[in-house]
């Protein structure tokens, strides 16, 4: 790694030395900052008749960009001589406001001129006054890891974090030569171009390992594992046929129990028993123990009276908020749930392992999404789920079938951790090879 001459001390106890001839300020002294839209409500928003709309950029938009995209844009009603803040080219732009210490105070840069467009009002936008400060060399170095921790440092908050405008404001930033910025944000441009084609890649191949492990599961479920077997039609169009000793019937006729949680929210403590919401329910489908709340062991003998506690062999599904997700209940059981889950008790006609993948399988939770299509917030009712019809095979063949989908889905799954791992390490790298440029670390003009 190759060094700069000389250094000196930043005055910044996290930061160390900087380059010699690197100046110090702090991003107030360099800009201003600008609040985004305000007095805006639901309907202002991508009303597409209205003749008034202007595009203004979205919290995801910054989120998910180093360059602010044009094609992100969304609408709002924006009228004549309102008193707005507009965006312009170079403006630098912040989320003050995010569910997780990583993703606060992250920026992104406009680089086209827009015509006029403003911004959402969970973000500021900041606009460099000082002619030895690039812009675009700013965004990179808040970017980097050290500026990052440091941002995240400031928030403070419960459910959501926020970033004081004082706080961020005060953060301090490294100025090198302004020769120097340009080429090292030619350079940083450059390499992590690079490295984001390789995650765009790696990410690319996990989506169609996941759409591999979907249709697996779609064929065996409905097709079972004998291409040779003998077909008939279901009478369902979106099941088309199945063997032909298999039934097709809705899950109230194949269940003793139907049933979700408490629909009422017991008061949280430090310590006591497990209560599981939607939240808890993880992507690898099963219960993140850690991440539950706590509540008093009266609190929980009520919701277990209620039948608000699973048993062993239960099939609990994700209903409010997130559809997809679920989990066989299994040796431990010492938790109540509460609504956004709902719970299905099999008869003995179904292997519950078997009604889980049958339950999470493409085909059915595409069902799941066109009861609740339109809706504000997707959920399911326990009627819905009910109703949801269910191809049933012997029970000899939904334990063949079981055992098939456990060894592929679990070779699939191994594979998709390890390319998740790889994007993982790939941003790691990113992060930390910004970092180490943009604030003297290593040279590489």
């Amino acid at each position: 790694m190759k060094r700069y001459d000389s250094y000196k001390d930043s005055g910044v106890e996290w930061m160390n030395e900087i380059p010699s001839n690197w100046g110090k300020s702090r991003i107030r002294m360099v800009g201003n900052l600008y609040g985004g839209l305000t007095g805006k409500k639901g309907n202002d928003f991508n009303d597409e008749d209205n003749l008034s709309n202007k595009p203004f950029v979205p919290f995801t938009n910054i989120f998910n960009n180093t360059y602010i995209s044009k094609e992100h844009f969304q609408y709002v009603n924006v009228e004549e001589g309102e008193n707005q803040n507009r965006v312009l080219k170079n403006d630098l732009l912040f989320l003050m406001s995010s569910e997780s210490y990583e993703d606060l105070g992250k920026c992104s840069i406009l680089l086209e001129e827009v015509e006029e467009l403003y911004l959402n009002s969970f973000c500021k936008g900041y606009r460099v006054k000082d002619l030895k400060v690039y812009p675009l060399f700013l965004n990179y170095q808040l970017l980097g890891s050290l500026h990052k921790e440091m941002i995240s440092i400031e928030g403070n908050g419960f459910t959501r974090i926020n970033l004081r405008q004082d706080r961020l404001l005060d953060i301090p930033v490294f100025i090198p030569p302004l020769s120097e910025q340009q080429q090292i944000v030619s350079i940083l441009d450059t390499k992590t171009s690079l490295i984001d084609s390789l995650i765009e890649k790696t990410q690319r191949k996990i989506e169609l390992l996941k759409e591999k492990r979907t249709s697996l599961i779609n064929e065996v479920v409905t097709k079972g594992l004998n291409p040779n077997v003998e077909m008939k039609d279901s009478g369902v169009e979106w099941i088309g046929e199945i063997p032909k000793t298999w039934s097709v019937s809705k899950i109230m006729f194949l269940s003793n129990k139907v049933t979700d949680g408490s629909h009422h929210s017991p008061e949280i403590q430090d310590s006591g028993k497990l209560y599981v919401t939607v939240s808890n329910v993880s992507k690898s489908n099963d219960i993140d123990f850690d991440s539950c709340s706590k509540i008093s062991e009266e609190s929980f003998s009520e919701l277990e009276r209620n039948g608000c506690k699973p048993k062993k062999g239960d099939v609990l599904i994700t209903k409010d908020g997130t559809i997809g997700r679920g989990l066989v209940v299994g040796e431990f059981n010492e938790y109540v749930i509460l609504s956004s889950i709902g719970l299905i008790r099999f008869s003995k006609k179904i292997n519950p392992e078997y009604g889980l993948y049958y339950l999470l399988s493409g085909l059915n939770i595409d069902q799941m999404y066109s009861h609740v299509r339109g809706s504000g917030i997707t959920r399911l009712t326990i009627n819905l789920i009910k109703n949801l019809l269910f191809v049933i095979p012997t029970l000899y063949d939904q334990q063949q079938i079981v055992e098939y989908l456990d060894e592929k889905t679990q070779k699939i799954d191994k594979t998709i951790s390890i390319e998740e791992k790889r994007i993982e390490l790939l941003r790691e790298y990113r992060q930390s090879l910004i970092s180490e440029v943009v604030t003297g670390k290593q040279k590489v003009v």
